[in-house]
């Protein structure tokens, strides 16, 4: 198989995890005879350092032609602090989602059993968790029209849904779910928004093409305080772009931390992949960072955009295999750990290759 991946390291942290993650398409490759080639772009506060534009005309030319997008992270403390910044490194990444049609984000929350202590909740509410999250990604109040008085006294952000929008993603989870426990939970705010009655509207009309697949319909209040109480009673969770985004944060905790959960945007071409966690210019060039979510949207990558399971399967094995080990970022670290089992990003991208015989 010959494929040309685009790698975006974007700003702070991604910088150094997107490295890790090329390493393993490297050593995949080389071991079960895959070409793939790599070029690479820039995207967020770099690019705006550079161009004054968050998303380039090049590097959108080149996610256009690319087979695949290896992604890292996004944002800069300085825009956090100037809510008045009319360039924002988001922007870019809310356009290449909209350029692209990556219309569905896909999260899975795989809890490995060595990291059972190393989230807030208890082992044994966590065992056994295994929740796939589908998000809308190119509607909802992140793209509707945004206002602002001349006096500043007033803001309006308006949340927006079409029909064919909330149609395809809920096709999509559907048809994963069949492949799970055949069980799907649609989240919305239906007691209060207008939008969240069209969501639910289609949803069931939806689930009648899928009579095999058991539905349940949730408000975002109780799916948030359920996902933390009994995370296990979730499998396929199908939700709209705000929702999702405040979710799928609150499960990292699921998994024991951000630096673990690697997610997909996906829509019917180029595929976008990338980890959950943010830009952590508090750590960036430290060597601290968790690269294991870039390496595990590596295997999404594998997996969703070329089909290649067995390679994708070898690299979720070498991430476990490592944690099987005892080998811990800090951030995945508990107070039993010992020292020498704490590695750096570096030392830690190098543990998973060496697992990947």
């Amino acid at each position: 198989m010959k494929k040309n991946i685009l790698v975006i390291p974007g700003d702070g942290i991604g910088q150094e995890v997107t490295i890790w993650g090329k390493k393993v398409l490297e050593k995949i490759g080389q071991k079960y005879g895959h070409e793939f080639s790599f070029d690479e772009a820039i995207m967020g506060h770099v690019a705006i350092e550079a161009t004054g534009n968050p998303l380039p005309d090049e590097t959108l030319e080149k996610a256009k032609s690319s087979d695949a997008i290896l992604f890292g992270a996004i944002g800069h403390a300085k825009y956090d602090n100037d809510p008045s910044a009319k360039v924002r490194p988001e922007q870019g990444l809310l356009k290449i989602r909209k350029e692209l049609g990556l219309y569905a984000n896909l999260r899975p929350i795989l809890l490995f059993d060595e990291l059972l202590d190393a989230s807030s909740l208890k082992p044994e509410v966590l065992k056994g968790t295994d929740i796939l999250f589908f998000r809308e990604l190119t509607g909802d109040v992140y793209f509707g029209e945004k206002n602002r008085s001349e006096d500043n006294n007033f803001a309006s952000d308006l949340m927006n849904y079409n029909r064919y929008e909330v149609e395809r993603i809920a096709r999509k989870a559907y048809e994963a779910a069949r492949t799970r426990s055949k069980k799907l939970c649609s989240v919305d705010k239906a007691n209060v928004l207008e939008t969240s009655r069209l969501w639910r509207e289609v949803v069931q009309e939806i689930a009648t093409e899928y009579p095999d697949v058991e539905t349940e319909h949730m408000f975002i209040d109780n799916a948030a305080m359920q996902l933390v109480k009994n995370p296990k009673k979730f499998d396929v969770v199908l939700t709209a772009n705000l929702f999702g985004d405040i979710l799928t944060d609150e499960a990292s905790q699921i998994a024991g931390s951000m630096g673990m959960l690697a997610s997909a945007s996906i829509g019917d071409g180029t595929g976008f992949f990338e980890p959950i966690h943010g830009s952590a210019h508090d750590i960036a060039g430290q060597n601290k960072a968790n690269p294991l979510a870039s390496i595990l949207s590596v295997a999404l990558m594998l997996d969703i955009s070329f089909g290649l399971q067995d390679e994708a399967k070898e690299v979720t094995g070498a991430v476990a295999a490592t944690l099987k080990a005892g080998w811990r970022t800090g951030d995945i670290a508990n107070l039993n750990t010992p020292a020498d089992k704490i590695l750096g990003t570096q030392e830690m991208g190098a543990k998973v290759l060496e697992f990947i015989k």
